[in-house]
């Protein structure tokens, strides 16, 4: 068989469901487009939106436009050039870690140019093969992909059940036999926000086992950062334990609204992740007006805490509105909302939910199906904002309600069975916030 044939004829579990669906553009990859923000356009139809991890607002800052504008004038999109080993170092890059450092209490960071491919290439970076990492069930696909890198060392891992310390001491256990029959060490990889379920890790109890078991940390706090804890530090000045974190690592793509990511530490960690991390001793360094306008950026998580306290506003109205009308949103203790909805008649329902969603009442919100939940429920995942008002909320909930009844009452089975494309009905909910 020729290589691309099983291309052709075989898109992937999510890509064949695009396929047979028509979802390509739609549930897939879909153009949301004008001014970043809660109010966007998809297929020419106003949208409240709910699908950017802009929780502080941060994308159209206006400190934050004229940052980016001015460090784009001044230095354009190419430099430095190089990798920062070789030619693309600056005196902003560094200024710019030990910034980072001091917010997260740490000695040290390492500016990155890329979150994903950044934390897989330092787990790959860390471990050898006489090592042992155990790692959280729910961990995100980034460190899935960095643990898949340690197992080509031929190194050992054990997964434990999520945020579940009975699991983890007993993985410890096995992980302390293994690592001291080889001569390694073990590596404990968590998160401080799980991203789908919007769940705390729980940081604290896992650093209290240290006085059980020789071990370090890594925690993956991308939502965590500017959002958790009395400064926006993350999860683990939450909970107190921040000093119990080895090696903490944030993207620039949540709370920042931007590209890049950092990695902090110990100095000597630091300096041994700069030398060894193939992510970045063989890429291009982060270019100046994303370095410069993280700066902004952190400066303005720093001193503007209303920003943070006008996501909170919003995610408890939000969050506590859909409990009250008896809507199941799981544990959450973090601005990710999910949503669970029953569903009895599988992809094609919750699609045609969707298309009802858009199409007839302006919400745009991404839609989480089986594999990732159970065959039987769909997952409404909502990431409120800084930038979102009351009244989006309130359309929201009243949206949801009726969404959940039509849900409960067939609405969307019988029309997945028939085929047909969702119909406008008429709506007595107000449609204003959706179409300011």
């Amino acid at each position: 068989m020729d290589l691309f044939e099983k291309l052709r004829t075989n898109l992937g579990s999510i890509g064949s469901y695009s396929k047979q669906l028509q979802g390509h553009h739609y549930f897939a990859f879909p153009k949301l487009e004008g001014e970043l923000g809660p109010h966007m356009v998809f297929r020419g139809k106003k949208m409240l939106n709910w699908s950017l991890n802009n929780y502080l607002g941060l994308a159209n800052h206006p400190e934050v436009r004229k940052a980016d504008a001015e460090a784009t004038e001044r230095w354009g999109l190419a430099y430095p050039m190089g990798a920062r080993m070789m030619s693309g170092n600056s005196d902003l890059h560094e200024k710019l870690e030990r910034q980072l450092a001091d917010f997260v209490a740490k000695e040290d960071a390492f500016l990155l140019n890329y979150g994903y491919q950044g934390v897989m290439s330092a787990i790959e970076a860390i471990c050898d093969h006489r090592d042992v990492i155990v790692y959280d069930a729910e961990c995100h696909a980034c460190l899935i992909d960095g643990i898949r890198l340690h197992k080509a060392k031929l190194g050992e891992y054990y997964k434990f059940n999520h945020n579940d310390m009975a699991s983890l001491e007993k993985n410890l256990q096995r992980a302390t036999k293994v690592a001291t029959e080889k001569g390694g060490s073990i590596l404990v990889v968590t998160e401080g926000v799980f991203g789908m379920s919007g769940k705390v890790g729980s940081l604290d109890q896992i650093v209290k086992l240290k006085e059980k078991y020789n071990f370090r940390l890594l925690v993956d706090d991308a939502h965590g950062f500017g959002t958790m804890g009395a400064t926006g530090a993350g999860v683990g000045e939450m909970l107190g334990c921040q000093d119990g974190i080895d090696i903490y690592f944030s993207t620039f793509a949540k709370s920042m609204a931007a590209i890049g990511a950092f990695i902090a530490a110990d100095h000597d960690v630091i300096m041994y992740l700069k030398y060894n991390m193939r992510s970045q001793t063989y890429a291009k360094a982060l270019p100046m007006p994303y370095v410069v306008g993280a700066m902004k950026r952190l400066e303005l998580i720093k001193k503007h805490p209303e920003l943070r306290e006008k996501l909170w506003e919003n995610v408890q109205a939000l969050q506590s509105g859909l409990r009250e009308r008896g809507f199941n949103i799981g544990d959450t203790s973090s601005p990710v909302t999910p949503v669970l909805l029953q569903n009895n008649g599988g992809i094609p329902e919750a699609t045609a939910m969707v298309r009802d969603l858009r199409e007839n009442f302006g919400v745009f919100c991404s839609i989480v199906v089986y594999p990732v939940v159970p065959k039987d429920v769909i997952m409404l995942r909502i990431i409120p904002t800084a930038a979102h008002t009351l009244e989006d909320v309130q359309y929201t909930l009243e949206t949801f309600t009726e969404v959940s009844d039509r849900l409960q009452r067939g609405y969307y089975q019988e029309l997945a069975a028939s085929g047909a494309a969702v119909a406008p009905e008429t709506v007595e909910i107000s449609a204003e916030s959706a179409a300011e």
